[in-house]
């Protein structure tokens, strides 16, 4: 699969958002024309419970839409948060800005050819089928609260294409580093990938990362992608060394 400029090609786009929903399910989905609702009570997380257009030429009624919206997260006690992809219209895009919204994330999707992918040679990690432990360090490297682990445990469970739950702890069983490896038929997402604070530039995201992706292309993968923070560069670093290159970027708005 052949990456392209952040601005990204729309096939492109519509296939790996495709596999992006699916790798990470929202509880409750509901569309409104082609813009996706996605919410979920139980969990914060941004990809779950924000409004995502999926069609550049959908455009009509953007206030009473977002307005509908709005009430929709209200609902949820979430505030209204956009995802613009490069399917957003640009006219709500411009509507957002003349209403006072701003941009506050912006976000890197990478993909790189599995069948060209040189990776290093590391210990090889197995999938784990513990969700809880995978659970467990999962929020403790995230730094977040523990009481999110039934909801996490229901975006895990929702998840339908092969996942493979990656770990590394220590002899004491303290959490070094995680990562999630969704296959979804020939494209493969990592997800959730963290490593201690403590224990980075040691080898360990290279390790982690070696081993979902050589799962990944075992299992037959042939194209693997992931996301990244723009402003996080060690892991744009080490995604790079892998050769994961620029697919398109996203970006999450919200109202003044």
């Amino acid at each position: 699969m052949q990456a392209t400029s952040p601005g990204g090609n729309l096939p492109l786009v519509r296939r790996l958002e495709a596999v992006g929903f699916r790798a990470w399910p929202a509880a409750t989905v509901i569309y409104d024309g082609s813009w996706q609702i996605r919410l979920s009570g139980g969990h914060p997380s941004k990809r779950l419970n924000c409004v995502v257009p999926l069609d550049p030429s959908d455009h009509r009624d953007l206030a009473l839409r977002l307005e509908k919206a709005r009430k929709r997260f209200h609902s949820y006690g979430r505030p209204l948060t956009l995802r613009e992809t490069p399917l957003a219209p640009p006219q709500l895009i411009d509507h957002l800005s003349q209403q006072g919204w701003s941009r506050f994330e912006t976000v890197k999707v990478l993909t790189a050819n599995l069948a060209q992918l040189e990776l290093p040679e590391t210990l090889d990690r197995l999938p784990s089928h513990d969700i809880g432990r995978f659970i467990d360090v999962s929020l403790s490297l995230a730094g977040e609260d523990p009481g999110l682990k039934p909801a996490l445990a229901e975006v895990l469970t929702a998840i339908k294409p092969p996942t493979g739950l990656f770990m590394i702890e220590n002899a004491e069983g303290a959490p070094l580093a995680v990562a999630l490896c969704v296959q979804d038929n020939d494209l493969a997402g990592v997800l959730g990938f963290s490593v201690s604070a403590g224990q980075r530039r040691q080898g360990l995201g290279t390790e982690i990362l070696s081993s979902a992706l050589r799962w990944a292309r075992i299992s037959g993968a042939r194209t693997a992608w992931l996301q990244v923070v723009t402003d996080n560069e060690p892991a744009l670093a080490l995604y790079r060394k892998f050769g994961f290159q620029d697919a398109y970027e996203y970006h999450y708005w919200r109202e003044a």
